[in-house]
């Protein structure tokens, strides 16, 4: 099993769980970057798309630990605010932003604009870093939905309480895991990767 180690190029205890839970049937030894032995590495995200940032964290946190790393980039893209925050949806409300601050601000910015028209969706690219730094496999997906007027639910993390779904008419906080699991954005995309994942392990390039 060592030998198909995977690193998940987050600090997000949150998202890393996510990923951990939808890879571990896949017979690869998932860890987080807080599990990966070495001091963390801070990757600037200074790109501006979600392909760039995946794969600039992927590639160097791969470099440094000397492992396998899948990292993605995700986040919220609003219509009615021409795309954003986009790659800022972490950052949305400042640097040390809380997701209250960035729910809070996103509100402020729809205002009083109509169900109808705060249509949204969330993006994940995810991209696969081999030890040397190259991308050897990379996804991506959306999920469609729109922004409440109010947060509604405690699970999930980051827009989750605003973000609903209109065929659950629930939001990402209100339904559970599994639900999620099934339709988010990053579920999605990783249910591309994987037989890509699967097929590099059976190559023998973790070898």
């Amino acid at each position: 099993m060592a030998a198909h180690r995977l690193v998940i190029g987050t600090t997000n205890l949150k998202k890393g769980l996510e990923l951990q839970e939808l890879l571990a049937p896949y017979g690869f030894e998932v860890q987080t970057l807080r599990e990966a032995g070495r001091p963390i590495l801070d990757v600037v995200e200074d790109g501006d798309t979600f392909a760039y940032n995946a794969r600039k964290k992927a590639a160097e946190q791969a470099i440094y630990l000397g492992a396998w790393v899948m990292a993605d980039d995700s986040g919220l893209a609003v219509d009615a605010l021409d795309g954003r925050p986009g790659v800022y949806s972490a950052r949305y409300a400042g640097e040390n932003a809380t997701d209250a601050d960035n729910n809070a601000k996103l509100l402020a910015e729809l205002g009083d604009l109509s169900l109808a028209k705060r249509t949204a969706h969330y993006v994940c690219h995810v991209a696969v870093a081999d030890p040397r730094g190259e991308i050897r496999t990379e996804c991506a997906d959306i999920c469609r939905g729109r922004i409440v007027f109010e947060p509604a639910g405690t699970n999930g993390f980051g827009y989750d309480p605003l973000f609903e779904v209109v065929e659950y008419h629930q939001t990402f906080g209100q339904l559970g895991p599994l639900v999620k699991g099934a339709i988010s954005h990053r579920a999605r995309a990783l249910r591309s990767v994987v037989p890509k994942l699967l097929a590099l392990k059976a190559s023998g390039a973790w070898g």
